[in-house]
């Protein structure tokens, strides 16, 4: 009988070509069945909710594979096992088999996502925050941001992807805090999300809040559906998948993450 394996996985994207395998790169998610089947001696193919982009960073991806009853790792083994393969900065935080049917991404009823910024070049955040080298002030931020909640078509700021057959979104939360004087974190959430669209609303935003663009230019490229708002793209590095939510009966994990938690800040 096949069960399916629960993972909660967070790691440092900076090496890495991102979440999906690719031909001669480096990806998390050939990393990640390489460990298992090093522990396990076979080989399984391993499902993301977010399969984010090469630099990006997780802390608290989601992802499954199915095994049948000859996976000889116990459920409370799982997690020390495939760590022992891992490299430093990938880990498996949890791991839950279930016989419910599970599947991490077409499941997901929301993704939650943060984006740190700092106005100050440090050496120790280079791979994690985007240097913006401009006054930022907290509440100005909040009012740009606003303008993004709502369900609206993104095709204005998301990048083009053939795959893609609709942009629309609904953007549940859009919001910053600022974590210490330099430090600024946007956290936004959503049902889904189109191909690069956190990092155009990150740049978007820090447009707007250096003068460069206004709100209702803004309001305007949401409404027209046109893309005529040349905002330069956020880095990759700052951007992070904090959260994928679920149904209750298939809400696995509880943790909630807190970047004022993280030694980083």
């Amino acid at each position: 009988m096949k069960r399916t394996i629960v993972f909660l996985i967070e790691y440092d994207g900076t090496n890495y070509s991102g979440w999906q395998r690719q031909k001669n790169s480096n990806s998390i998610q050939e990393t990640i069945e390489q460990a298992i089947e090093i522990v396990s001696g076979q080989k399984l193919f391993v499902i993301a909710a977010g399969r984010t982009d090469a630099g990006v960073h997780a802390l608290g991806q989601v992802a499954h594979c199915r095994i049948e009853d000859s996976f000889p790792i116990p459920e409370n083994k799982i997690v020390s096992a495939i760590n022992s393969a891992l490299p430093p900065d990938i880990r498996i935080l949890e791991a839950k088999t279930t016989e419910l049917p599970f599947h991490s991404t077409k499941d997901a009823i929301a993704r939650e996502y943060a984006y740190l910024v700092t106005t100050k070049n440090s050496v120790f955040l280079r791979n994690y925050a985007f240097y913006f080298p401009f006054e930022l002030e907290i509440d100005r931020l909040n009012e740009i941001s606003k303008v993004f909640l709502g369900e609206y078509d993104f095709s204005p700021f998301a990048k083009k992807n053939p795959s893609t057959k609709n942009y629309v979104c609904r953007i549940e939360k859009s919001e910053w805090q600022q974590l210490s004087e330099n430090l600024f974190c946007y956290t936004i959430k959503a049902n889904r999300f189109v191909y690069g669209l956190v990092r155009s609303l990150v740049g978007v935003i820090l447009d707007c809040a250096r003068g460069r663009r206004t709100i209702p230019e803004v309001e305007e490229a949401l409404r027209s559906g046109k893309k005529n708002f040349p905002s330069p793209l956020a880095k990759a590095k700052g951007l992070y998948l904090t959260r994928v939510y679920y149904p209750e009966e298939k809400n696995f994990f509880k943790k909630n993450f807190d970047f004022k938690n993280l030694l980083l800040i």
